[in-house]
């Protein structure tokens, strides 16, 4: 059952990612998706809809007051599997996205709050047929301590420049502001 539940868990986490998100690139709906399913995740949602208080162990695991965590995983995927073969997909889909949901958003907003990068190439490619140019203006500061200010240049046009600790950092603050002023807003790193 924890076979078969994986699997629907994993067609239904990639089929709303893919629907969902269709600017995503293939490798991040994977992590994402990697993330959703994992035993850790399983398990945690287990906990978090009362599944351990429900099972019934045998003496050894009894004793020790603490379920392993492959056992609420593989529980949760037999539950799913459960509901699959009772009612087909679209139940199944309605219960993963109901008690996933909470999980699949977190790690969209994860996701996208560490590689506006990746999120503005989307958009401008998109948007434009173009790719983002960064531009470094300027290092300042000692050996040790440096700071890069960094544009980024879609087509001919420029959009508000960042500083960052790292040439990297600087980057990204520069991607999220052009992701802002994309979308009518006001750059956060001015």
């Amino acid at each position: 059952m924890e076979f078969l539940g994986d699997a629907v868990l994993g067609y239904v986490i990639c089929d709303y990612l893919f629907h969902s998100h269709p600017d995503m690139l293939e490798g991040d709906m994977t992590k994402i998706k990697s993330a959703v399913v994992s035993r850790a995740t399983c398990q945690k949602i287990a906990k978090r809809i009362g599944m351990d208080e429900c099972l019934i162990l045998g003496r050894g695991l009894s004793r020790s007051n603490r379920i392993p965590l492959s056992i609420l995983a593989n529980t949760m995927e037999s539950l799913i599997a459960a509901i699959y073969l009772d009612g087909g997909i679209a139940p199944a889909r309605e219960f993963i996205l109901r008690i996933f949901r909470e999980e699949i958003d977190k790690m969209l907003v994860d996701h996208d709050a560490d590689n506006y990068k990746s999120v503005l190439q989307h958009i401008t490619q998109k948007r434009f047929g173009q790719t983002p140019e960064y531009i470094l203006l300027e290092i300042t500061g000692p050996e040790h301590c440096k700071s890069f200010h960094v544009k980024v240049r879609i087509g001919k046009k420029d959009h508000p420049a960042a500083w960052g600790a790292t040439k990297k950092e600087a980057e990204q603050r520069a991607a999220e502001n052009a992701f802002f002023v994309l979308n009518g807003e006001e750059p956060p790193y001015l």
